[in-house]
């Protein structure tokens, strides 16, 4: 069959301005005490030349509920659709459907090439059927793809 495919840029992985690529070391030496920020009050931080919480809260939500708008406006029953992202928008995502505001935003764990599974009810409702499955990546249960990464 014939699937679609978007790219949306809203769901582009957040920014990590003049942190991106560098080592926890670097950053550390670079910027004292922020990426400790980052890991206890991430809505406290603004990446310099980067983005800050919010601002990818605010443009992956939009589109997140656009994409679902469109897809429950289908009159499907049976409506599939899959949302490939990174890491900081996944968890994004997961909080919002999971009710979860952006303080909470290191309750989840995203591994690189994890799979997550939401569901709606006929009401539109958000379920979250399965999270973080990366057993297909032969690492076993527990995921230890992503150790290490901001």
């Amino acid at each position: 069959p014939q699937v679609p495919l978007a790219e949306s840029k809203p769901l582009w992985e957040i920014s990590h301005g003049a942190w991106e690529g560098c080592l926890e070391s670097e950053i550390e030496t670079r910027y004292p005490g922020e990426l400790e920020r980052w890991r206890t009050t991430p809505t406290a931080v603004q990446m310099p030349g980067g983005e800050n919480l919010q601002q990818v809260w605010d443009r992956a939500i939009a589109a997140w509920e656009q994409i679902i708008a469109e897809a429950l406006g289908r009159g499907k029953p049976e409506q599939i659709g899959l949302v490939v992202a990174h890491d900081a928008i996944n968890k994004v995502i997961l909080c919002h459907v999971t009710g979860l505001g952006p303080e909470q935003f290191w309750s989840f764990k995203q591994g690189n090439g994890a799979i997550s599974v939401i569901d709606f009810d006929q009401r539109g409702k958000p379920i979250l059927q399965a999270m973080n499955i990366t057993t297909h990546l032969a690492g076993g249960i527990l995921d230890r793809t992503a150790a290490g990464a901001l």
